[in-house]
């Protein structure tokens, strides 16, 4: 099972690719693997359609290029800045109208659903988050810099536990 894992948002996108394989049990390890992940950035100096376009253009790569079948992504959360939350959602729409024409099973998650996969606590922080990532997934001794990866991570492990 190939997972593509998205922590949306439109100046920032966290993204991960996560594989689960039934003969990964057989040899001894229940990890899954980490196959790609990326902090994708768009300009605050273009348009929001020209980053929109961005993203579209990202999301397809990786669909083509890692051929998931399931997409999880994190709900909108709606904070006091109604501005950035509806540019989030514009986001969100096109990466939900790429799974459907890509044929993925969609699972939306919550933030707190992501949380309790991670660290078994729907109110954690992003140090839990971060600290136990390492411990659920082989991360292929990629180093993570910014925390969109691992919301984007966490997400996909969230996947695979819905599955």
């Amino acid at each position: 099972m190939i997972v593509l894992g998205i922590d949306p948002g439109y100046e920032r996108l966290g993204i991960s690719v996560i594989e689960k394989t039934p003969s990964s049990a057989s040899l001894g390890t229940s990890k899954p693997k980490l196959v790609f992940s990326e902090c994708f950035k768009t300009s605050p100096k273009d348009e929001h359609a020209e980053r929109l376009s961005q993203i579209h253009i990202e999301i397809e790569r990786i669909l083509n290029k890692y051929k998931p079948s399931h997409l999880g992504i994190e709900t909108l959360f709606f904070n006091a800045n109604v501005k950035t939350a509806m540019k989030v959602a514009e986001s969100r729409g096109v990466i939900l109208a790429l799974a459907k024409k890509h044929g993925l099973t969609v699972v939306e998650l919550s933030p707190q659903e992501i949380k309790i996969a991670v660290t078994g606590y729907g109110n954690s922080d992003k140090k839990a988050v971060i600290k136990m990532i390492p411990l659920l997934i082989d991360l292929n001794k990629k180093s993570i810099m910014l925390d969109d990866e691992y919301d984007a991570i966490g997400v996909g492990l969230c996947v695979l536990t819905h599955n």
